[in-house]
This record gives structure tokens, C-alpha cells and sequence, in this order.
């Protein structure tokens, strides 16, 4: 179990008393730096047709299989998407702007935001294919991660479709914990979709920052940019190592060839 139980007054078994938790702050404008990265809002004038050119280079469209939107037939339209869907507060959209070319290659979200309850997600992937399995993919969702809990967030969550081996995969690199299937969660263009739901919550936070540190580290890399290190081989531990129940059995994920984040969720 992930949380301390105490006997009440009935002796009945109840959660662990947050005394001095106050309510998380919600997104806002705010760019979030990175070294190889930045996420900004995402607005359809600055990065629609970057983001779409680099979309464009997954010619069959896979990155769309798993979105309950896409692939759009034309910069108009994807503008007109990004206008009508992705300015309002949740979902809370960012584009990833590579640093070094400050192109937009990718998306990503906040999502169900409910501070009463310190909870948080983080969906809308899609990374284009310039910045999929890269290490500056890996970054963007750390900087999601440490952003969310800088807010003061308990819990952030990760879901994507129990038949998107990717993401569940990377969800596993990056060391959330699986908490199993929502069966006939939703409809996704016709289709049933079944739910995997994974989180990581605070008190595993500051052990994980550590290994992302690390792995991030250019030190980690050799001069191809090659890692030394796999990202899995250090998160693999961090849950039990923080006193917190962390599933990493997840049976029905097959491991990517390679390190790295091929997302759409």
C-alpha cells in the first residue's frame, strides 16, 4: 500500500491525517526550461505549422491511432483545432519546443486537475518523429512531472490506452507505478477503449528527480549519444526505495528496442 493506515477512534483503519496539506496551485502561463527543451502554451500562431511539418514526417499517421483526434488534412485545419481546443485551462496544452532549433516538435498536457484532491494528469501526448525516443522527449516529461509537483501536487497520473504498448512502456521507463485496467473506460473514434492508469506520487518525487538527473546527465551519453545507463535500469527501484507501493510488473507491456519516449496517448 502507498498510504500509512491508524486506527480511529472506533478502531477502524483510516488514512494518514494531512495536517498541514494545503490546496496545489493550478497551471498557468508559465515556460517551463529545460536544457535541451522548453514547454509554452500552446498557441496556434507560434507553433501550428512547426508542429504540423513535424507530424507530417510519420507518413502513415500512427502517432494519431491512439488520440481521439487527428490526423488533419491540412494546416488549416490542425490550426483550427489547436484554436478551438487548446486554449482553455484543463485541458492545460503546451508545445515542446526543441531548444537548440526552438521548433515545435511536439505536445503535451495537464489534464483532469483537481487540486481538492492534489490530483493531476498528463495526456495529449504526441510527439512528432524528430523527437521521439530522444533524450530531450524524456525531458519534457520531467519537466511535466517536477512542475506538477512545484505546485504542490500529491499524485500525477498517466493513462493512455491499455492496447498502446509505447505508452505504456515509457510510462514504466520513467518509473510510474501500474495500477491496472479501467475495462470499457471510453470511446475512441467508434472504437471501445480500455484504460492503464499509472502514477507516481510526492513522496517518490525526490528519488525519481534524482534518476532523471542522472540519466539526463550528458555524462550518460557517449560522443554517438549512446546511453551508458538505461533510464529503466535506474527507476526500476525508486518506489521501493521510498516506502511506496510501485507495481513494476506490468506483464502485458513488451520493452521498447530502444530508451526513449514514443508517445501518443
Amino acid at each position: 500500500m502507498s498510504g500509512l493506515s491508524f486506527p480511529n477512534q472506533f478502531g477502524q483503519p483510516v488514512g494518514e491525517l494531512l495536517a498541514d496539506w494545503q490546496l496545489p496551485l493550478a497551471p498557468s502561463g508559465v515556460v517551463l526550461e529545460g536544457r535541451l527543451v522548453r514547454l509554452e502554451r500552446l498557441h496556434a500562431g507560434r507553433h501550428a505549422a512547426s508542429l504540423y511539418a513535424a507530424n507530417a514526417l510519420d507518413v502513415e499517421g500512427r502517432n494519431w491511432t491512439y488520440l481521439p483526434y487527428g490526423p488533419f488534412e491540412s494546416l488549416d485545419a490542425y490550426r483550427s483545432w489547436i484554436e478551438k481546443t487548446c486554449s482553455g485551462r484543463d485541458p492545460h496544452f503546451y508545445a515542446v519546443i526543441e531548444q537548440a532549433s526552438s521548433l515545435a516538435l511536439g505536445v503535451a498536457s495537464y489534464l483532469r486537475i483537481a487540486p481538492e484532491s492534489g490530483s493531476i494528469e498528463v495526456g495529449h501526448l504526441n510527439f512528432s518523429p524528430p523527437l521521439q525516443r530522444t533524450p530531450a522527449a524524456t525531458e519534457a516529461m520531467v519537466l511535466l512531472m517536477k512542475h506538477a509537483f512545484e505546485l504542490g501536487y500529491r499524485r500525477c497520473e498517466w493513462k493512455c490506452d491499455a492496447l498502446n504498448a509505447h505508452s505504456r512502456a515509457a510510462a514504466q521507463r520513467l518509473g510510474l507505478s501500474f495500477e491496472g485496467i479501467f475495462r470499457q473506460a471510453t470511446v475512441v473514434k467508434g472504437r471501445n477503449r480500455d484504460t492503464a492508469w499509472y502514477s507516481v506520487i510526492d513522496k517518490e518525487w525526490s528519488a525519481l528527480a534524482v534518476a532523471f538527473a542522472r540519466w539526463l546527465d550528458p555524462a550518460n551519453f557517449d560522443a554517438a549519444g549512446h546511453q551508458r545507463v538505461s533510464l529503466s535500469a535506474i527507476t526500476r527501484t525508486v518506489g521501493s526505495e521510498a516506502g511506496t507501493w510501485h507495481a513494476r510488473d506490468d506483464s502485458n507491456v513488451r520493452p521498447l528496442p530502444s530508451e526513449g519516449s514514443t508517445l501518443s496517448n
